[in-house]
């Protein structure tokens, strides 16, 4: 049985889409959205000097990407579900395409940071796509399809390293913004003809007064996050940002209960599925960011320094590769597993895999080969887990709900990563040797980066273990859409 509202068999119908198609386009264009993640690593060295700024003013585009993305996530899920999904599918790919020509076309500052926040704006395809697929497909699909379009999250992370590498190494830097912006033009034909709009809306008001208190959270604690190893994280500036997002965050939540049309549903959130889903993505999101903090960087390292393998950044790129592919590979295995068995055991499964994976890498880190093995053993552990959680969070919500409800949940996955950022930052800072003449990151302070992440993997494992046995209000509880598809039971 399928959530898809029935379409009328009249005389000139528009054909039903085609569902392996409507699956190509979204998985494609939740690889151009995750690209922007890698975009600009391989000049991050070089954009002072590109930009004619510091190092700190210029690090603020990759940060205004952060925060750009963690604002308009849940927006464009809820509008999503009020106004159409396709509709703001296609906007978020036209603000990607308007941002790299943007990006472009810059030489300061200032027109690649908007640039660089009109990219991180279009970060709500992925949500949304996987909304789309529970409207359109039936539910025999529907569980292989979600894992396909969760895993290209990962995928476009790990494929585009090596890719902008190889751009900036033989072009001038410009062409990355404008590869991205044809990226970005394809994916937006592609939708517009062949990804249908949904019928699935819930109409009604936009909460503007709740965007905009979830924004000014948001920002205060990303930012807090992201910039306190820079300012200091006992200083004024930083603990003063973590006060507010608390004392923002609270009054917001207050004010959404007391809504009548909130932008996010905080009693939908607090079902149990929902609220351990959650919980147990910021931990994922953790563990799948800690070996991109620490593979490249080691692979990259001199070899003098007795723990460093000497390579480029176009061969790290190379080595985090496979991993993406494994995500994208695995992606029908975790579907049958959680049909067989139910998401929660996926998640479960993909979270001991992925704390495997780091405890390989944290004894295995002598070899090029090594890396290789590690990467892809988490990027099979991502992959169950990223095609785990959507279907858990649908299986919750009712089908008008689903934007913002996986928005959401990508939200806090991106939290996770925010985090493990900072942490591992933190630790890096720490522990160090020197070598000729500069304080680099140990060999030890990888390991414990290591480590961190498969503590967090670990961690995501007792939290799944607690969500219920079924779904609260879901789908079926909810009446909407009948019974609850055997690929959402758990």
């Amino acid at each position: 049985m399928s959530d898809a509202p029935d379409r009328p068999a009249a005389t000139g119908a528009a054909p039903p889409p085609n569902p392996t198609a409507v699956v190509a386009v979204l998985a494609f264009s939740g690889i151009v959205v995750s690209l922007m993640q890698t975009l600009v690593i391989p000049i991050v060295g070089q954009l002072p000097q590109y930009l004619n700024a510091s190092a700190s003013d210029a690090a603020w585009a990759i940060t205004a990407t952060l925060l750009a993305a963690a604002v308009a996530t849940p927006v464009m899920g809820r509008l999503g579900d009020m106004y159409g999904k396709r509709r703001m599918l296609l906007l978020s790919m036209g603000m990607l395409v308007v941002g790299s020509v943007v990006a472009g076309l810059s030489d300061s500052l200032v027109p690649m940071i908007v640039g660089r926040a009109l990219q991180g704006l279009s970060s709500g395809v992925i949500p949304l796509g996987i909304s789309i697929l529970r409207d359109e497909l039936p539910a025999e699909r529907l569980g292989s399809a979600t894992a396909m379009i969760s895993a290209s999250l990962g995928v476009g992370g790990a494929l585009g390293l090596p890719v902008s590498a190889l751009i900036a190494d033989n072009f001038d830097w410009h062409t990355l913004f404008w590869t991205s912006a044809a990226l970005g033009v394809v994916a937006l034909a592609a939708v517009t003809v062949l990804v249908p709009e949904s019928k699935v809306r819930t109409g009604g008001r936009f909460d503007l007064a709740g965007a905009a208190g979830m924004a000014a959270g948001l920002i205060c604690l990303l930012l807090a996050i992201s910039k306190g190893g820079d300012w200091g994280w006992s200083s004024g500036t930083t603990l003063g940002l973590f006060a507010a997002a608390v004392v923002v965050l609270v009054a917001w939540g207050f004010f959404e209960l007391r809504s009548d049309q909130p932008l996010v549903d905080l009693r939908s959130t607090v079902r149990p599925q929902v609220l351990i889903t959650n919980l147990a993505s910021i931990a994922i999101g953790f563990a799948m960011f800690s070996m991109s903090l620490v593979i490249p960087q080691v692979l990259q390292l001199p070899e003098e320094t007795g723990y460093g393998l000497g390579q480029s950044l176009l061969a790290a790129g190379l080595v985090m590769a496979p991993s993406g592919l494994v995500m994208m590979a695995l992606a029908p295995v975790s579907a049958l597993v959680s049909r067989a068995r139910g998401p929660k055991v996926t998640l479960m499964i993909g979270a001991l895999i992925v704390a495997a994976g780091y405890g390989l890498n944290v004894v295995l880190m002598a070899e090029v080969w090594h890396f290789v093995l590690a990467s892809c053993v988490i990027g099979a552990g991502i992959g169950f887990c990223y095609g785990a959680m959507p279907t858990l969070i649908m299986g919750a919500v009712p089908a008008s709900e689903t934007g913002a409800a996986n928005s959401l949940n990508t939200l806090m996955r991106s939290i996770g990563t925010s985090v493990a950022s900072a942490v591992a930052g933190v630790v890096l800072a720490q522990m160090t040797t020197p070598f000729g003449g500069f304080a680099l990151p140990s060999e030890d302070a990888f390991r414990m980066v290591l480590a961190l992440g498969a503590g967090a993997a670990l961690l995501g494992f007792v939290i799944a273990a607690f969500i219920p046995r079924r779904a609260v209000g879901g789908v079926g509880d909810a009446g909407v859409g009948g019974p609850v598809p055997e690929a959402l039971k758990v």
